[in-house]
């Protein structure tokens, strides 16, 4: 819901909880009035009247409290705008117009700097069954042919203005490859925190989301802001906190302020989304608000399950042949699998990875009929059928390169770095884009295939692009052209599911969702080392998109941590489940086990991958770990002990979002429990031995 008040210089947008409240003064200043509890529109015009603290030649009454700061005037925060000319620098505004769209949710607030020619649009959407906020911005060239180019140095999505306080208190993700998404939660103190990637992606050392509260929110209480950029290229977010007490975050596209793109006249530029979300309910909370949103407006057909799948690579990797295939297909039909996947080695002179990247043509000494006899026979076994592809490398050695060496970022003599003896292709380039299309078009219109694993296994690092005027818009460009590759396939097959893999977690955001169907979540498939992983995953993203698989033990990435299928599956069981490991050297009690366990989550995956996630004991040294998932009358408690020491005992889980009048039914044993005894003395997990699991699947009666 929008209102309008203040003879039109106030505006309030409500969601189902919460409130977003600006103003635009005389002085056509637009300021940040309130983000929190619902209020009313009376209440925001009165925040409009409290006047602004006198200014100094050293402080700036701006600072902290501006709706979308730009460099140039009396401003000394971090500016979300900074554009240039051939003769000025800076931005000097006047507004023009406010309005709400005919959908009712959506508010343009126009601007134009009369100097630059420059028009800008701030954009604001909020819906009524969520309390998401997104933001984002279009800068515009409105110059007449004749007018120079505008240089956009930074154009971000969004600033977020946070009142002053005691204390504010950022938590963020963090990691790197095979360890991402841990959780950091430190004190914010005067000054700058910057956190981004420089890397051409989204990366595993950092995602584009942050939590702020006052210190003292926990899971399950406390007043939490939360902000997170849909962008799956280069990005930063800012968090600054001023010597007068407020913070401000701005975040948006790229990393540096070295120039991100010109506009000739009558061209535009539109921000990703910088979507905010306010709760009184504590980090758990929140991460329901994310999850409920995400399901209903950002991930594709997110109301459909996802299905069991395999995955070929821990049993062969490079080594792939049809045969072969066809005996782990038979095999993974048995355990009850939906979804059978072949990945790398199926294409071009693909044995290694120093060669074949590029040439997406079924290897003829592989698949002499290409991938349609497999997939039939896949097909027959009432399975899916699907592959593994990285459409944004090449290898030197490929006929694709070999066609085309310009074709990859690069500058002209230096030398072009092969990390895992590959390069990036520029997808930037109109012709790029239109030879990937055709071939992967081709690709899923030869054979019948259901799901398309998209791998990025390299950052940027020669991002060159010889020729071009601008060569730095190569950062945004690509991504766009990434969007729009999908976007093409999607529409042209619209029965196949993609799945966003970088390595494992290295492209996961807002932007990459919008456009596929789950993520692969970490290349470490270590059923311990995964309980943190996916503990950080959950604090924005839901289980519907968590791809989580069970391999073979040891575990093939060198912990040497042996582990039980029980464990395994349990850990893997949080997400959308998968299967990666040998099944041709399980034995046959591990096989009939295995399938068990697949038939346990095909019970409980409505639960898991579209209830609301209560995190009950986050991952810790050596003690339980327990989350619930809760849908309409059923609950799923999964729990996880990681060593038990002598004579401990493991407390209750005390669950969430029951009824404490209800009467919960234990599906496994038939037990009934009291909903009240479950939510204040809690369900005893019964577990007693290092790295133990139990499943809990709860329907009230």
């Amino acid at each position: 819901m929008i209102e309008i008040g203040g003879s039109g210089r106030v505006w309030l947008l409500s969601g189902r909880r919460s409130s977003y409240a600006l103003h635009l003064t005389d002085q056509d200043e637009l300021l940040h009035l309130h983000w929190g509890p619902r209020i009313a529109l009376p209440d925001a015009e009165a925040l409009a009247l409290e006047p602004l603290p006198p200014s100094w030649g050293f402080e700036s009454p701006l600072d902290g409290r501006e709706e979308y700061p730009v460099e140039g005037g009396p401003r000394f925060a971090r500016p979300a705008l900074s554009v240039r000319s051939q003769d000025v620098r800076g931005t000097e505004w006047r507004f023009e117009r406010g309005v709400v769209t005919e959908s009712g949710d959506e508010l343009r607030l126009h601007f134009h700097d009369p100097l630059h020619h420059l028009a800008l649009t701030l954009h604001y959407r909020m819906r009524d069954d969520h309390d998401v906020i997104e933001r984002w911005t279009t800068a515009t060239h409105a110059g007449g042919p004749d007018d120079a180019p505008l240089e956009l140095l930074r154009v971000d999505s969004a600033a977020w203005s946070l009142p002053a306080r005691d204390r504010w208190r950022l938590t963020h993700l963090y990691g790197r490859w095979a360890a991402e998404s841990r959780v950091a939660r430190t004190d914010l103190t005067p000054g700058e925190k910057v956190l981004g990637s420089r890397r051409g992606h989204t990366s595993h050392q950092h995602l584009p989301w942050i939590a702020l509260d006052d210190g003292e929110a926990t899971e399950e209480h406390g007043e939490v802001r939360s902000v997170a950029l849909a962008w799956s290229g280069s990005w930063r977010i800012a968090v600054q906190q001023l010597a007068t007490g407020e913070v401000q975050t701005v975040g948006g596209v790229g990393h540096d302020d070295s120039g991100q793109l010109t506009l000739a006249p009558g061209e535009s530029f539109t921000t990703p989304v910088f979507a905010g979300l306010w709760t009184d309910g504590g980090f758990g909370a929140a991460s329901r608000g994310w999850h409920a949103w995400q399901l209903a407006h950002v991930i594709p057909g997110a109301d459909r399950h996802r299905p069991v799948l395999y995955n070929s690579w821990e049993a062969t990797f490079f080594d792939v042949g049809e045969e072969q295939q066809r005996g782990l297909a038979r095999r993974a039909a048995e355990l009850g699998v939906e979804l059978f996947v072949v990945d790398d080695g199926w294409f071009g002179a693909r044995t290694d990875d120093r060669a074949g990247l590029g040439d997406w043509t079924p290897n003829p000494d592989r698949f002499p009929g290409g991938l349609k006899p497999l997939a039939d026979e896949v097909r027959a076994l009432g399975m899916q059928f699907g592959i593994w592809v990285e459409p944004e490398m090449v290898n030197a050695d490929s006929d694709l390169y070999r066609a085309h060496p310009d074709w990859v970022q690069h500058h002209p003599g230096r030398t072009r770095t092969e990390f895992r003896n590959q390069l990036v292709l520029n997808l930037a380039r109109p012709e790029v884009r239109e030879h990937l299309y055709e071939r992967l078009d081709a690709l899923l219109s030869d054979a019948p295939i259901d799901y398309v694993k998209w791998d990025f296994n390299r950052s940027f690092t020669d991002a060159g692009w010889p020729g071009d005027p601008y060569p730095q818009r190569l950062w945004i460009e690509h991504v766009r052209g990434f969007y729009e590759l999908l976007e093409r396939l999607r529409a042209a097959h619209p029965n196949v599911a993609f799945e966003s893999c970088s390595g494992g977690g290295g492209r996961i955001d807002l932007g990459v969702l919008g456009l596929t169907d789950q993520v692969w979540t970490s290349d470490n498939t270590d059923p311990l080392d995964r309980l943190a992983i996916q503990h950080g995953f959950s604090q924005l993203h839901p289980a519907r998109v968590m791809a989580a698989w069970v391999t073979d033990t040891p575990n093939s990435l060198g912990s040497e941590r042996v582990t039980s299928l029980r464990f395994r599956f349990i850990s893997s069981m949080a997400g959308v489940l998968g299967v990666g490991g040998d099944l041709s050297r399980w034995s046959e009690s591990e096989l009939a086990e295995a399938r068990d366990w697949v038939a346990l989550y095909k019970s409980v995956r409505p639960v898991v991958q579209h209830g609301e996630l209560y995190r009950l004991r986050p991952p810790g040294d050596g003690g339980l770990t327990a989350v619930q998932y809760v849908r309409g009358e059923e609950t799923v408690v999964l729990a996880w002990l990681h060593a038990q020491s002598l004579g401990d005992r493991q407390p209750p889980l005390r669950l969430r979002g029951l009824d404490p009048e209800g009467r919960y039914e234990d599906l496994a044993t038939g037990e009934v429990h009291r909903g009240a005894v479950l939510t204040h003395r809690g369900l005893a997990t019964g577990l007693r031995r290092d790295l133990d699991a139990a499943v809990f699947h709860l329907r009230r009666i």
